[in-house]
């Protein structure tokens, strides 16, 4: 499981930055690849990762700012026109449906998959299967505004192969029905138990993803255990009044809110561009006095979601 930032700015696309739009890409787990929020041009972005729209399943919004959403349109036809048949949900608020739809149709465009919307009023889960559950939360921006709690689930060990090698089975079906913890009794007699041959369980993983907003105690909900929080962080402690005034966060608070909730990481996102080249380090520095971990992400940076050890 691993991030990639497609776009770290905040407001307006800048040279170095382009506007919000994060991949979690799953694709050991799900073969699939989620994004949260589509900024201006995300498409573009996308062309220069190893990313496929077509792997594109799910997209949570955050919220219906255009520095959030404007991309949206286009990469929805462009998805259609690489391949991209399987259905597509979108998560967010309400007006999210209208939006795209309006969009698609004053410009003629048609896609050959099918759109699922799930907007959005209150916080709560919003999606579960067997291997994630994601919980949206209220956060508290100018307009209705998401975080989300993506909790993948604990997953079965790997088969230990290497155990079995003295046993000169041959890769095959015994080895799938081992893995499905059958007992299988093989040419000879042996009795092997598939219990006895799988490793411990992968614990399950958190990623929290916390947009504009100034405070709430929502965040630390979505935000608690996590393995990694993305964090807004619009503007460094010296501009924390002008911070609150525009409904976003500091680094310091971001730090706050990591140390408090016992995560085990903290990337900086959607930085205001008065904060150009080095001087984005200013808010990684106040952040780190806090919460040690912390990072300040530029556009393509990966991160790869660690297991608990």
């Amino acid at each position: 499981m691993e991030l990639e930032f497609l776009g770290t700015g905040a407001g307006v696309p800048s040279k170095s930055r382009n506007v919000s739009s994060t991949a979690l890409k799953m694709l050991d787990e799900r073969n699939e690849v989620w994004l949260f929020d589509v900024g201006e041009a995300t498409q573009h972005q996308i062309l220069r990762t190893t990313i496929r729209p077509r792997k594109i399943a799910k997209i949570f919004i955050t919220h219906l700012h255009g520095d959030h959403i404007f991309g949206l349109p286009g990469l929805l036809a462009s998805r259609a026109n690489q391949g991209g048949l399987s259905p597509l949900e979108i998560y967010g608020p309400v007006g999210i449906k209208e939006f795209v739809e309006t969009s698609l149709k004053v410009t003629g465009s048609r896609l050959n998959y099918r759109i699922k919307y799930i907007e959005l009023k209150d916080g709560g889960e919003v999606f579960n299967d067997k291997t994630f559950r994601v919980v949206a939360g209220k956060l508290k921006h100018r307009i209705t505004c998401f975080g989300y709690r993506v909790i993948e689930k604990p997953r079965t060990g790997e088969l230990l192969v290497d155990e079995l090698k003295k046993y000169k089975i041959p890769n095959g079906p015994i080895f799938g029905q081992l893995k499905g913890g059958k007992t299988v009794t093989l040419d000879d007699g042996t009795v092997l138990n598939g219990k006895d041959f799988i490793g411990p369980d992968k614990p399950s993983r958190v990623v929290s993803i916390i947009s504009d907003t100034r405070y709430t105690p929502e965040i630390d909900k979505l935000s608690q255990d996590a393995d990694v929080i993305v964090h807004e962080s619009t503007f460094s402690n010296e501009d924390k009044q002008l911070a609150y005034s525009y409904y976003h966060s500091t680094a310091t608070k971001a730090a706050e809110v990591a140390k408090k909730c016992n995560a085990k990481g903290l990337l900086l996102t959607h930085i205001s561009a008065r904060y150009t080249g080095k001087g984005s380090l200013i808010l990684q520095k106040e952040a780190q006095q806090i919460f040690k971990n912390t990072k300040v992400v530029n556009d393509f940076d990966i991160y790869d979601v660690p297991f608990k050890i």
